[in-house]
């Protein structure tokens, strides 16, 4: 029975060298404007989402025709520099998010059939050794440390 086969791609080197030095161009390119967060700065933030950004744009546009409302304390100039960079920095998380999840799931697929066939393989040469296939003893020697099974503690 063959291996079932759910990917079947070759991709040019030179298809990955043009795309990682594109990846790299973007993300030099927005550097400056970035900002990395530490995972607790990441659980603690208040977060905006696609229920809130339309509140957003409300309560700016609000401003710009009831500017009466505006508290002392808001810096209505950083409010309109945020809001910018939102509507800026949307499409690319958009693009990027399905790259990501696009290129992620090629991964697990190829990865996961890789893995299969390495399996399949060892199992052949694990039973050669056991049937005293000599030129089979050195290579699961060698496999068997990557593929026995660790013994719960």
């Amino acid at each position: 029975m063959a291996q079932e086969n759910q990917i079947s791609v070759e991709i040019p080197k030179e298809v990955i060298k043009k795309v990682t030095s594109k990846l790299q161009e973007c993300k030099d390119e927005l550097s400056p404007y970035l900002q990395a967060l530490t995972k607790d700065e990441r659980v603690g933030i208040l977060k905006m989402g696609d229920k809130s950004l339309p509140t957003v744009q409300k309560v700016k546009s609000y401003m710009e025709t009831n500017p009466e409302f505006i508290p002392g304390y808001l810096d209505k100039k950083e409010f309109l520099k945020d809001q910018i960079v939102v509507s800026q920095l949307t499409p690319i998380v958009n693009i990027a998010e399905q790259l990501y999840s696009d290129v992620d799931d090629t991964l697990m697929l190829a990865g996961s059939e890789a893995l299969k066939g390495a399996l399949l393989y060892y199992g052949q040469v694990r039973e050669a050794d056991g049937k005293g296939v000599k030129s089979a003893k050195p290579i699961y020697d060698d496999l068997k440390k990557r593929f026995s099974k660790r013994k719960a503690k």
